[in-house]
């Protein structure tokens, strides 16, 4: 956990007497669940700050999270490259929407710059991570039966980690080749086969370009239509590569591609019908449909919604349509019920043969922390805390639960997601620099701040159109529990202002024995803990 980068030092953060607190460099120890874009950023942050105390445990063999997973054919970004990609390092990007094999190499290269490769295990799944409200600590459990203590534990297990497999009646029997697009089997050849996909969401309109070429004859099979806007991606020309290799000019697109997203994004317009952005986009939406598939009367019907845009997360493609096209390929808007051993049903009965079975059924972005156990204060789980709701503050801090931290959390999907998750990490960090600074061992928000936030964005949910369609971003109670509803500016302002005025700080007695009784802001004893605060379900 203390390997260092060439050119860094503790000395410039570490205090006379932090040893006695956090043993042996003076800095806390810190755990990063997760090695994508979020728990990279970070890593890095910490680095910039002096902070070399932490690991970073990443489930799949390499870094990437996400984008190590998903590799199925067609995978792409939907966001400018310019503007996905962390501030802190540029690229000499290919196209204007990078593929998933480049954006790997990125993130590879944004580890090896920055000297972060000696700070992960990879291949290492956490379990779960229990405090100790005696010494303020967690105790994190790796999947092998490893215990890791920690001072601070960060999840950067992101939003679209956990696949969404359909409970089909007969889907164990099927025949041929099923798999879902989070772990697409490359080893299959497609060629002159009959391919069934479903799902018509961001990924199936990837993939259905890349492959419909190839097959034989691909079936989509569409519950839902969702709103298709064009993408406009192509290569750069080595014109316009060259012009990018000077930083002045990447910095200046990226600026302009921020300024274009928040723009849209300023106070949730987009997001509300009747608004002049969301008019205005849903008509480009209608008039592209009716472009594309002038010729296809059939498919018009078919593939136009009937929400209000955006309602869902809108699909960005300028292939998709024509896709549908071909004489190969087949639209089925009907959801399915079933599957047999050499086919699909559908929702009138049809079955449909095939021989290869591919399941574009999306995640499970609801389902916070899937895979990771959090143990707070009293013996409480944080799923037991939710109760099915999913709920913290500025998606970032659960109450009951010092030191840890989410990137990616409830209600911060949305936007220029890599900007959101540079300032939770900048987040994280300022709250590790108070316990050095203020000699704290446990730094936890307040339930009232968490309360008064989630009320203040269920009054901003209302008049958008999302509660009033079907998508992935609700609770079972129908709650918003996903979305951020404004621009990237005003959450990054609220997480620079709100951490420290949110929350209270204590000081283990067992950690610093000679420490004086009052280091608890709240005015109790250092190692007195407040019962945890039922869920507010107002």
């Amino acid at each position: 956990m203390t390997a260092r980068r060439p050119g860094t030092t503790l000395a410039a953060v570490s205090r006379p007497g932090d040893v006695r607190l956090f043993p042996p460099h003076g800095t806390p120890t810190v755990v990063i669940v997760g090695g994508g874009f979020g728990g990279i950023a970070c890593g890095v942050k910490l680095l910039k700050a002096g902070i070399e105390t932490f690991t970073i445990f990443e489930k799949s063999p390499g870094p990437g999270g996400t984008w190590w997973d998903n590799r199925y054919p067609g995978a792409e970004v939907d966001v400018a490259s310019h503007l996905y990609s962390y501030s802190f390092l540029s690229y000499d990007w290919s196209r204007t929407h990078v593929r998933q094999a480049e954006l790997q190499r990125y993130m590879e290269d944004v580890v090896d710059r920055f000297g972060l490769r000696p700070h992960f295990r990879f291949s290492t799944a956490v379990s779960d991570a229990v405090w100790d409200d005696e010494r303020h600590r967690y105790m994190v459990h790796l999947e092998g039966g490893e215990e890791v203590p920690a001072d601070v534990v960060v999840s950067a297990l992101g939003l679209l980690n956990h696949p969404r497999y359909p409970d089909w009646p007969g889907l164990e029997d099927f025949a041929g080749p099923k798999f879902h697009t989070f772990r697409w089997e490359h080893e299959h050849d497609l060629t002159g086969r009959r391919v069934a996909v479903v799902g018509t969401g961001s990924t199936a309109a990837q993939v259905v370009p890349a492959i419909a070429p190839v097959v034989g004859r691909l079936l989509v099979f569409q519950r839902e239509p969702g709103w298709v806007t064009p993408k406009g991606d192509r290569d750069y020309t080595p014109e316009e590569r060259a012009a990018f290799a000077r930083p002045l000019a990447r910095r200046i697109e990226r600026t302009r591609q921020f300024v274009r997203l928040e723009r849209m994004q300023f106070r949730g317009a987009i997001h509300r019908p009747g608004s002049t952005v969301n008019t205005r986009i849903e008509a480009v939406c209608r008039s592209y449909i009716t472009g594309a598939l002038k010729d296809r009367p059939d498919l018009v019907e078919a593939v136009t919604p009937r929400y209000p845009f955006p309602g869902k997360r809108p699909v960005l493609s300028s292939d998709y349509y024509n896709a549908l096209k071909r004489d190969n390929v087949e639209l089925v808007p009907k959801a399915v019920t079933r599957v047999t051993p050499t086919g699909v049903v559908d929702a009138d009965g049809v079955e449909h043969p095939a021989d290869v079975l591919v399941m574009a059924t999306g995640f499970q972005p609801t389902n916070f922390l899937a895979t990771l156990e959090v143990v707070g204060r009293g013996g409480r789980t944080i799923h037991e805390v939710w109760d099915g709701e999913p709920r913290a503050f500025l998606g970032i801090t659960v109450h009951g639960f010092p030191n840890f931290y989410m990137l990616y959390g409830p209600n911060t999907n949305g936007g220029e997601i890599v900007h959101h998750l540079e300032r939770q990490a900048e987040y994280v960090v300022r709250a590790v620099r108070r316990m050095m600074r203020e000699r704290v061992t446990a730094v936890e928000v307040r339930a009232g701040a968490v309360d008064t936030y989630n009320r203040w964005l269920e009054r901003r949910f209302a008049g958008t159109a999302w509660p009033v369609s079907n998508n992935y971003y609700k609770s079972p109670s129908g709650r918003i529990v996903t979305q951020w509803p404004d621009g990237a500016l005003l959450y990054a302002l609220g997480t620079k202002t709100l951490g420290r005025v949110s929350e209270t700080t204590r000081r283990a007695p067992a950690r610093d024995p000679e420490a004086p009784t009052a280091g608890r802001r709240d005015g109790a004893a250092p190692g007195a803990a407040r019962p945890l605060a039922a869920p507010d379900r107002a």
